[in-house]
């Protein structure tokens, strides 16, 4: 089978593009030809030559005129159609199957695919394909304000960085979809959560949605797990509003000097190191950004890691590569972790506007070095069973396996 795959970005940008490169590789190590379509710069291909890049403009640019002049080519780009449909002529791919393209390389790629007959999957990671806003969080909270389809509601709420030009451009590019009906061309979607699954059938009521479960490609058997339990507790991740670090920082305070190490960085790093001066969280301990053997190195010797988002995360990788080592996680309730970490079993849930019930979980643990030993390692062994190439090589078959059923259906 010929697949050719497309995403925002070809580069590791973060937990979608890994979600993207890593089902490449399963398709590949499986015998299948593929085509990879992203954005980028040709140095990132790294001597790949089945990916496609093409020229994607700087919409990170601080200029909001720069953003707003780009924005029609953000919203649907006829150029990157044209080339990504000669593209797919020439591979002759049995099925598309789209990530994230929205802005770099916009829903057009779809359309490219659509008007060439091919079954079309969609795999999504975040709330782009049912709200302008993404991460459905703006303004220290939770919005669910644009269901269904009310999508002048992120510019009544200036949504999107808090900038009204922004939050204008992301409402004009969910309507342009919805009328280039860009969401009805997909025969079939994949989830990697259930709790992304529901939320997008509740947003989508009058459609009807065939989607499968499909988890985050991830070699769990790999990684050496140390039954060492170290004195400490960690967080790993951006250090940005929604991943609700500060509630941690805060719940840190009242843990009697137990040690809480945060790697990572991001927009809020200096805040966050000012807020542990005020609350005297003087037991967290900031190490930067760390990447590969350095976090390993931290990662697989910590007590418990924390995961204290206050979004809807929808798979945080985070815990995939705790579990992997057989560290246990004390998780919010919010989106999709719930599904991960199992309350009591693999470790514990706490309500993300309760700082003292964060405390209290960490306390668990910090008493009790058996427990986490427990919990630990049932989420590897868990982890080992469900994470592997063979189940998300058969997810995937049977994803392409619907979509090519419903796309006959269409004919």
């Amino acid at each position: 089978m010929r697949i050719a795959l497309a995403h925002k970005f070809y580069h590791l940008a973060g937990g979608a593009e890994v979600f993207f490169r890593e089902t490449e590789r399963v398709l590949r190590d499986q015998g299948h030809e593929t085509l990879m379509i992203a954005s980028g710069e040709d140095h990132v291909r790294e001597g790949a030559d089945n990916v496609l890049l093409l020229d994607a403009p700087d919409y990170d640019s601080p200029s909001v005129l720069t953003k707003m002049r780009s924005l029609p080519s953000a919203i649907y780009d006829r150029g990157k159609k044209a080339e990504v449909k000669a593209a797919l002529e020439a591979f002759r791919p049995d099925v598309f199957h789209a990530f994230g393209v929205n802005v770099q390389l916009t829903p057009s790629v779809v359309v490219a695919a659509d008007e060439l007959g091919l079954p079309i999957v969609g795999t999504f990671n975040d709330y782009k394909h049912i709200c302008p806003n993404y991460k459905l969080f703006h303004h220290g909270r939770i919005c669910m304000d644009c269901k269904p389809r009310r999508f002048y509601e992120p510019v009544l709420n200036r949504c999107s960085k808090d900038n009204l030009a922004l939050s204008v451009a992301g409402s004009i590019e969910a309507y342009a979809h919805q009328a280039l009906r860009i969401y009805d061309r997909f025969d079939h979607f994949t989830f990697s959560s259930k709790f992304l699954a529901r939320t997008t059938q509740s947003f989508w009521a009058d459609r009807d949605v065939s989607w499968s479960h499909l988890r985050n490609p991830f070699p769990s058997a790999a990684y050496e797990a140390q039954d060492e339990y170290a004195p400490y507790g960690l967080y790993f991740g951006r250090l940005i509003e929604e991943k609700g670090v500060d509630r941690l920082i805060r719940a840190a305070a009242l843990l009697d000097g137990f040690p809480i190490k945060i790697v990572g960085d991001g927009p809020d790093t200096e805040a966050l190191k000012a807020l542990a001066v005020e609350v005297g969280a003087d037991n967290v301990e900031f190490l930067g950004a760390k990447w590969g053997a350095e976090l390993d190195e931290v990662l697989r010797l910590a007590r418990f890691v924390v995961v204290p988002s206050i979004w809807h995360e929808n798979f945080p990788y985070v815990i995939n590569q705790s579990f992997a080592y057989a560290r246990p996680v004390i998780g919010s309730d919010r989106g999709g972790i719930t599904e991960l970490v199992e309350h009591g079993q693999r470790g514990l849930i706490f309500d993300p506007d309760n700082i003292q019930e964060l405390a209290d979980q960490m306390r668990v643990l910090v008493a009790d070095e058996d427990k986490a030993r427990r919990f630990g390692q049932a989420a590897k062994v868990w982890s080992d069973q469900l994470f592997t190439d063979q189940i998300a090589y058969a997810d995937l078959m049977s994803a392409y396996e619907q979509a090519h059923e419903n796309r006959r259906r269409r004919r």
